[in-house]
């Protein structure tokens, strides 16, 4: 078998965890920064759902860790957001790929919902003021785009025979 016939591609996803780290923190005016969907969070619970045995604990700390650091947070703070995301996809890949598209955004947004409550939590922990419940509407944004999302990154493992 030749080596180029292998499906692999593991460069491909390492550059799109980059593209998300970027989007993240890419400047947006202030209006704008709240409808900023959770790209590195739809991106992990992508990669878990569709090969949970590749994606392991310590890569969803690295990631998360990697993050902190990028964006000035806290650090520890989306590695533990993105170990619990991990979790809680390893836990329920096989039920939660049988639901239709819709079904899963609506998984989508109590996962990240239920990131995005620690995040405020350990923001309110440092003292950080809190806006209220505008910390979901990134959560509701990444949910609504996860069909699109999804039809997306099929695409993309269909054509570099990502498995």
């Amino acid at each position: 078998m030749e080596a180029s016939s292998k499906p692999h591609n593991r460069g491909l996803i390492s550059l799109l965890f980059i593209f998300a780290l970027l989007f993240s923190i890419y400047p947006l005016p202030l209006e704008y920064r709240w409808y900023r969907p959770e790209l590195l969070t739809l991106l992990l619970i992508y990669w878990v759902l569709a090969m949970p045995q590749q994606f392991g604990p310590l890569l969803w700390f690295g990631v998360g860790m990697v993050q902190d650091v990028v964006t000035g947070s806290m650090l520890g703070q989306h590695a533990v957001g993105t170990v619990i995301i991990g979790y809680l996809c390893v836990l329920s890949y096989q039920r939660i790929r049988n639901y239709s598209l819709w079904q899963q955004a609506c998984w989508v947004f109590v996962v990240c919902g239920i990131a995005g409550l620690l995040y405020q939590w350990t923001n309110s922990l440092r003292g950080v003021s809190s806006s209220g419940l505008m910390f979901l509407t990134p959560v509701l944004i990444s949910a609504l785009s996860w069909p699109l999302f999804v039809f997306v990154l099929d695409q993309v493992r269909k054509r570099f025979r990502i498995s």
